[in-house]
């Protein structure tokens, strides 16, 4: 531990960008969905400026202009469905994710995920490819805002028993970063996820990060 860095013992993760590389399996999901509905497919960089906002955000973007909201509600329906049918096998950790993350957790440090991805697919995903590693897994779900609203991190925080000053929250986005400001935890962002450093710089993340290695730095062992 670099003794000059403040310490923590709970760490909250965004996922998709942060946590796991989430894009090529949202790219063949999404192209699916709008091809099943007859619209038009979008490139990689096309869904990639869609995604942060949850999945109701991703299609209603994604969707043609003037598409009506009843078909947009199916369309994130049948992409809901076909998310955990074969949307699962792209996505990987970033490297040296799984190992850190246990590191972490045999320091004894509280480990969660909250996300703007819908929450069936959080509770999906991470057990495929980071089993056991997470005390609490959160994504967006009804009567709770999305970030960068604190409420649901404040709640993540309270599940716990933790509190804002010991809590650092990680994430590859500018939402992440001010949901950390909101609800006074440390913001930590990350390089290797779906937007550029300046993005997480003017959001002010406190420390922006390259490897998953060095969130041992913030650990209090």
């Amino acid at each position: 531990m670099n003794q000059s860095n403040p310490t923590f013992d709970t760490f909250i993760f965004d996922l998709d960008g942060t946590l796991l590389d989430t894009m090529p399996d949202l790219i063949v999901v999404t192209n699916k969905t709008l091809e099943h509905f007859g619209k038009p497919t979008h490139t990689d960089a096309e869904i990639l400026s869609y995604v942060g906002d949850g999945a109701q955000r991703l299609i209603y973007r994604a969707m043609p202009e003037g598409t009506s909201d009843e078909t947009c509600a199916e369309a994130l329906a049948y992409w809901k469905a076909l998310y955990p049918e074969i949307g699962l096998e792209l996505t990987k950790p970033y490297a040296h994710m799984p190992e850190t993350l246990a590191q972490l957790k045999k320091q004894g440090c509280k480990l969660a995920v909250l996300s703007n991805k819908y929450e069936g697919g959080v509770k999906d995903v991470i057990p495929k490819h980071l089993p056991g590693l997470f005390d609490v897994l959160h994504g967006e779900c009804e009567g709770i805002p999305r970030k960068p609203d604190p409420t649901g991190l404040l709640r993540t925080i309270a599940e716990l028993g933790s509190a804002p000053e010991r809590t650092a929250y990680v994430g590859d986005s500018a939402g992440d970063i001010k949901v950390a400001r909101n609800a006074g935890t440390f913001a930590i962002g990350v390089d290797w996820g779906y937007n550029p450093v300046d993005v997480l710089q003017e959001a002010g993340a406190d420390v922006i990060l390259s490897s998953p290695t060095q969130f041992l730095q913030f650990s209090p062992a």
